[in-house]
């Protein structure tokens, strides 16, 4: 009978090691088959880190290959906040190591979760005095840095980029694609204990491409000194200047006021980011007239000797125009009548033009249609097409009311008048990586016989008894435009609040520069005469000689 029950014993035994061998198969066989990828992957995670190398951003230059905005390596700092021990030594220790404030320093290391942000876009010689520090809880992964050799010259124009390295707004966003660089990967493989034992190359970073502009930057600094001597004498609301190459429609200095620091943004508003040049519209004022008298010039509807008998004031409409200042009847000449910003007169040669002959003169001086200039959020500006005109329209438009316009418009506009008459969009980019962008050949809206004779007339603004008559450069003839706008309100114009501008070419027989100074509602003097033509007067003083215009005098 023993042996009967040995063998049952026995075959129990064989029949719980098979099960156990089955369920060790099986076990095996779902580790090794179903879930082998899954484990050698977490395996390989447990052994390797892929580290990202960021792509250094392209450079932003000016004409003359100078980097307006870089970048450079530089790190992040991060917290690994359950892992620090002691928090407000730490803090203390790695805020000495940035260079900023303890109490910042142990806000982010003591936030809730796995991780948080100490500093970002930090220099490599402060990334360096954190990793020394040995500290458990704090590491710091590769980031770059922008940078900007020049200062914040032409900061709203190059614009700001975020912390990610994505333009936010002017150059930086509109080129974005050809800035960006692509980053590359390295692996670290590390032990069973967790120490670095390899760093293998995955892929190499590629940096972004150049962006070269048609800006100088020793003129684009000169301008922006100009501008801040009006932002302090004048205090407005904001102020652009813009500085041209009469020949190439090149533009050379395109600066702004206020200034914005691009490296802080924490309190800048959106509109202290707009670049003025291109996306503020105001109503232009005197300066308007010039294309008044071109377009009557051009269309034959009077002649550089066409002499006026003018009122003190005209009746067009409902609308009583009348001077800036009180005259009584007198005779002027076109040239007289541009020199001494005569409204009265504007308004008489815009009437013998006729209302729909110059609608047609303002589209083609391109106004109410933007430029083209490669900037982004460019304006069009305000132009009324005929059909909406009323009968009083004819008394506004040619003394530079009842439209809008932009800085940069004005500039194209003077610059076909300087040039002899070809209307050409302005370029600001002059090169994409190494490539040479084209310049855009124009169109002739006048001869150049008309635009000769419209700068002569110009030359009077500037002579004595001209409205800029205070203004000069030695060693050379200009030529230019006043103007005095006031502000549209909801009840009308402001008699309190104005626009003052200069618009101008140098020298005046043969042009190599065209300026525009415009400033917003300037307090301490309100005129272009006072506000603005200073400025154009110093800027051309710098930039002949600098560019090596010969005098004409």
């Amino acid at each position: 009978m023993r042996l009967p029950r040995l063998e049952r014993r026995v075959g129990l035994l064989f029949g719980i090691s098979l099960a156990l061998l089955a369920i060790l198969f099986g076990r095996a066989f779902m580790l090794q088959v179903l879930q082998g990828d899954s484990l050698a992957s977490q395996a390989s995670s447990q052994q390797e880190d892929i580290i990202e190398v960021p792509g250094l951003r392209g450079s932003i230059l000016d004409r003359n290959g100078q980097p307006l905005a870089g970048s450079e390596p530089g790190a992040t700092i991060y917290a690994t906040p359950y892992q620090i021990k002691n928090a407000p030594e730490e803090a203390k220790l790695v805020a000495d190591a940035l260079g900023t404030s303890p109490d910042e320093v142990l806000d982010a290391i003591t936030q809730p979760g796995g991780f948080s942000y100490v500093d970002r876009k930090v220099d490599l010689k402060k990334a360096g005095r954190v990793e020394r520090l040995g500290l458990e809880g704090i590491g710091q992964v590769p980031d770059t840095l922008r940078v900007r050799p020049q200062g914040d010259i032409a900061s709203q124009v190059i614009g700001a980029v975020s912390d990610e390295g994505d333009g936010l707004t002017g150059i930086e966003a509109s080129q974005n694609e050809i800035l960006t660089g692509v980053n590359g990967e390295r692996r670290l493989v590390k032990d069973a204990l967790g120490d670095p034992i390899s760093l293998d190359h995955v892929r190499d970073a590629d940096d972004g491409s150049s962006v070269q502009l048609t800006l100088d930057a020793t003129i684009q600094a000169e301008a922006e000194k100009v501008l801040a001597e009006i932002g302090e004498t004048h205090t407005p609301i904001n102020a652009s200047a813009i500085v041209m190459d009469a020949r190439s429609s090149d533009i050379l200095a395109m600066a702004n006021w206020p200034p914005v620091d691009l490296d802080d943004l924490s309190d800048a508003e959106p509109e202290d980011l707009l670049n003025v040049g291109t996306s503020y519209t105001y109503e232009p004022g005197s300066t308007f007239k010039a294309f008044t008298v071109a377009s009557a010039l051009q269309s034959k509807t009077v002649s550089p000797v066409s002499t006026f008998t003018l009122a003190p004031s005209i009746q067009v409409f409902d609308r009583t125009i009348e001077e800036s200042h009180p005259r009584g009847t007198v005779n002027l000449s076109v040239g007289d009548i541009l020199a001494q910003s005569s409204n009265v007169g504007s308004v008489t040669i815009g009437l013998e033009m006729g209302a729909r002959k110059f609608s047609r003169w303002i589209d083609r001086f391109g106004f109410g249609t933007r430029t083209g200039i490669d900037y982004p959020a460019e304006e069009q500006g305000i132009v009324l097409p005929y059909s909406d005109w009323s009968g009083s329209t004819i008394g506004n438009v040619p003394i530079g009311q009842g439209l809008a316009v932009t800085p940069i418009q004005m500039v194209q506009g003077y610059g076909a008048l300087a040039n002899g008459g070809i209307l050409r969009t302005p370029r600001l980019i002059e090169k994409i990586d190494g490539a040479e962008m084209p310049a855009d050949e124009g169109h002739r809206i006048i001869s150049p016989q008309v635009a000769g004779e419209v700068r002569e007339m110009l030359k009077g603004v500037l002579a004595p008894g001209g409205t800029a008559s205070e203004v000069s450069v030695p060693g050379y003839t200009l030529a230019g435009k006043t103007g005095t706008a006031q502000v549209a309100t909801e009840d009308g114009y402001s008699d309190t609040r104005y626009v003052a501008s200069f618009v101008g070419v140098a020298p005046a027989d043969d042009p190599a520069i065209v300026v525009s100074i415009m400033v917003n509602e300037p307090q301490n003097g309100h005129s272009g005469a006072e506000a603005a033509a200073p400025g154009f007067g110093e800027l051309a003083a710098f930039t002949l000689p600098y560019l090596g215009v010969p005098t004409d005098q």
